[in-house]
């Protein structure tokens, strides 16, 4: 199981730079109606077809939540009261601990828009709305990225470029952005309520100007620690933070959680959701944090123990975070490049100040072009012919593309992996 300690050193540094932080989002934070709800999201952890969840923030506990939707086309509203209501762990200086508000959504229809309105003791939100992900073979797209914890205001700018592609590739006609995929590291203390709320006010900037709400899939980071991560996620208390979910009919997310252990019950798991649905989805891509192949710091447990399987079912994308660069490797396998292999792409760049990577690394040195040190976020789209991948920095600029082939599935059914695992 890996190791759950932090070197005195490493406690230091965090607490220096969790007070720069609170200084820096002190200024931000702004006298809310104790009843007006705020924060209002989308979180995805289920099946996005047909279910979703609303959350939001109160500053009182109130008695009485509740969520107002409509599909699209339709006249009256439907009222599902609130499930989950509960205050935030932590504390804060000067100022009540305010209230997180949890509504699950079920048989909702595949890709449909949905207006939805918040409202906690009588007083409503504006009308927000957003898009179910599709059951069917229609090409989408979603965002990736991760290590938001610092450098605010590239996250406030990183946040509103996101809010604009949503919006631009739905006028254009492009395949629609359905949701942001996150790999974790949203703030730089997880147990320090105030930089949550901080996090989730400069969240509300991936919001568009018409209210489109956009589906967050979190992935925890290993500056995410603590109980509040699950309160403002909507997973429930002390839960391991690894699923999956499927964005179409023929795409297939899992989310998997470098900050507990990756052999035992989270390799099993793994190994199961892969035989399970691996060849019911055309493409099928895995995100976490620590990195298997990383560009800047050392290799997760997520080398021993989910490479292999990612090989042996033939994944077509990894995604990480944790380096603070641009990075996109080969196609690898069996420690070499190989064109049966799996491409990992990262490391993390919605805020968080950025680093060089480490280009003569052996699975590096044959994309080193494609390699960089620049806030960004990653544009997937899923196609028939094939997955589309760009690398988009703040200032707009399409830093490096790809495409990855769809592969064929294997006439034979997959046997048990093999011994190369070891205890992480």
């Amino acid at each position: 199981m890996q190791s759950s300690w932090i070197s005195q050193v490493a406690k230091m540094t965090l607490l220096v730079t969790s007070v720069a932080m609170l200084s820096s989002c002190a200024s931000q934070a702004e006298p809310a109606d104790s009843a007006a709800p705020r924060h209002v999201r989308v979180i995805w952890h289920s099946d996005p077809a047909t279910s979703a969840i609303v959350s939001w923030t109160t500053t009182e506990p109130g008695s009485k939540h509740l969520v107002k939707l409509r599909a699209e086309g339709q006249e009256d509203w439907t009222t599902v009261e609130c499930q989950r209501n509960e205050q935030f762990g932590g504390e804060l200086k000067g100022q009540p601990v305010p209230y997180a508000h949890h509504t699950t959504l079920t048989d909702l229809q595949p890709a449909t828009r949905y207006a939805v309105v918040c409202e906690s003791d009588g007083t409503p939100s504006r009308e927000y709305y957003f898009f179910t992900a599709p059951d069917d073979d229609r090409p989408v797209s979603i965002l990736f990225g991760g290590d938001s914890r610092s450098g605010i205001e590239q996250r406030k700018n990183i946040n509103r470029m996101m809010a604009r592609m949503v919006a631009e590739q739905q006028a254009a006609g492009r395949p629609p952005i359905i949701a942001l995929a996150h790999g974790g590291d949203y703030i730089v203390n997880g147990t320090v309520l105030e930089l949550w709320l901080a996090w989730l006010d400069n969240h509300e900037l991936t919001t568009g100007d018409d209210g489109q709400l956009l589906p967050i899939i979190p992935a925890r980071g290993n500056h995410d620690m603590g109980p509040i991560f699950n309160q403002v996620f909507a997973f429930p208390d002390r839960d391991e933070n690894y699923y999956a979910v499927s964005l179409s009919g023929e795409v297939r997310l899992a989310t998997l959680n470098t900050e507990t252990s990756t052999a035992g019950d989270q390799r099993d798991w793994l190994a199961k959701e892969l035989a399970d649905e691996r060849w019911n989805h055309r493409w099928y891509v895995a995100q976490y944090h620590k990195p298997a192949f990383p560009a800047v710091k050392v290799p997760s447990g997520a080398l021993t123990n989910w490479v292999p399987l990612f090989e042996q079912y033939q994944i077509n994308l990894a995604c990480e975070a944790d380096g603070h660069a641009i990075k996109r490797t080969p196609p690898v396998k069996g420690v070499k490049v190989d064109p049966e292999g799996v491409v990992y792409i990262g490391e993390g760049g919605l805020g968080v100040g950025q680093r060089t990577p480490k280009t003569n690394r052996w699975y590096l040195q044959d994309t080193a072009e494609h390699c960089g040190s620049a806030h960004h976020v990653h544009l997937l789209t899923f196609r028939k012919e094939g997955l589309d991948g760009k690398v988009i920095k703040l200032d707009g600029e399409v830093f490096d593309e790809f495409t990855i082939e769809p592969r064929t599935a294997p006439q034979v059914s997959v046997d048990t992996p093999d011994d190369r695992t070891a205890s992480n």
